[in-house]
């Protein structure tokens, strides 16, 4: 059959869809030295997966959006609103206490990580028939995902999305964990069966769309639920996150696009570019988080610089306005076109 690829089977195998295994693949094999890294050197850890993999993966959206000629000027409102909004409501929700704010954040970055997946489902399932096979698809990869959180919700975790006890006012609601857990291996058994079925009748197999979801029940079971700990969580959950949707930005919107559609961004298409590329993100993540530590977190370098109570509500939300803007663009950005007919 035709394989649904992106790009390539080798640039998806080892941009899109190896992260989740790979990444498990070394924690299994390399586990205690992997926890001596966090202990002995969790500034790297953190410069590495949350800086230049999470936060810069968000900046990656610049290349679809904002950097992208004539997008502002056909999509103003969209594209000028939504940070304004974002900061808007940022400020409101800290009204409600920083708890309630970095909650409510959270619960939108969940939600956000599960339509990734959802969405690069349907990109590697585009060239089949909305069937009952694609909706069998459909409910695994939401299984994949949400089971692990509503999981976290009632089983405290050795780790956290933003902050301490983000969840903790989930955990009041009636114990479901053995109903769902059985829906749960239900539904991936259903999901296996199929997949094994559908190989068996016809001989051919969706490669990368099979992957894809046999990554993410796996990056999310054991990342959430199998391993109980900060750093494998972080591994798992921001390098199968990040990298694919950073790779997925470079082949869609500079690498597959002809040069008079780049404008100025051609500069990057080159293989030269691509470094050009990376650095640039790097760039703004590593600026955000600078701007984080030295004004609020303080965890890694400290300039010592004391901000006021009444700037804080401000500042924190403004901060925000970026990853925010992040999540509800993507809403938006990856939508085909209608039609006009």
């Amino acid at each position: 059959m035709r394989q649904p690829w992106i790009h390539n089977a080798k640039t998806d195998w080892w941009f899109i869809l190896s992260p989740p295994f790979l990444v498990l693949l070394i924690i299994f094999l390399f586990k205690k030295q992997i926890q001596g890294l966090e202990n002995h050197y969790s500034f790297y850890t953190w410069l590495f997966l949350i800086v230049f993999v999470d936060v810069a993966h968000v900046y990656s959206t610049l290349f679809k959006t904002y950097f992208v000629k004539g997008e502002i000027r056909k999509n103003k409102l969209l594209y000028l609103g939504i940070p304004a909004i974002s900061w808007i409501l940022g400020i409101v929700l800290f009204q409600f206490g920083s708890l309630t704010f970095w909650s409510v954040l959270a619960l939108v970055a969940v939600f956000h990580f599960i339509r990734q997946q959802y969405g690069f489902m349907r990109i590697y399932a585009r060239f089949e028939p909305n069937n009952w096979s694609k909706k069998i698809d459909e409910v695994a990869v939401y299984t994949a995902t949400i089971y692990p959180i509503l999981y976290w919700f009632k089983t405290p975790r050795a780790f956290t999305w933003f902050v301490d006890n983000e969840f903790v006012w989930l955990q009041n609601l009636p114990d479901y964990l053995p109903l769902i857990t059985t829906v749960y291996f239900a539904i991936l058994i259903i999901w296996l069966i199929k997949t094994a079925f559908e190989a068996f009748k016809t001989r051919k197999i969706n490669i990368p769309k099979t992957a894809l979801i046999t990554g993410t029940f796996l990056s999310w079971y054991f990342g959430i639920i199998y391993f109980n700990n900060d750093l494998l969580f972080t591994f798992l959950n921001v390098v199968s996150h990040g990298i694919p949707y950073i790779a997925l930005i470079y082949i869609r919107e500079i690498k597959q696009k002809e040069k008079h559609q780049l404008n100025w961004m051609q500069i990057f298409k080159s293989f030269s570019g691509i470094f050009l590329f990376v650095g640039i993100i790097l760039g703004f993540a590593f600026l955000e988080e600078f701007l984080w530590e030295t004004l609020v977190w303080n965890e890694h370098f400290s300039l010592n610089v004391i901000v006021s109570e009444k700037i804080f509500q401000f500042l924190v939300p403004l901060l925000v306005v970026p990853q925010l803007t992040h999540y509800l663009l993507d809403g938006f950005i990856w939508r085909k076109p209608k039609k006009v007919s």
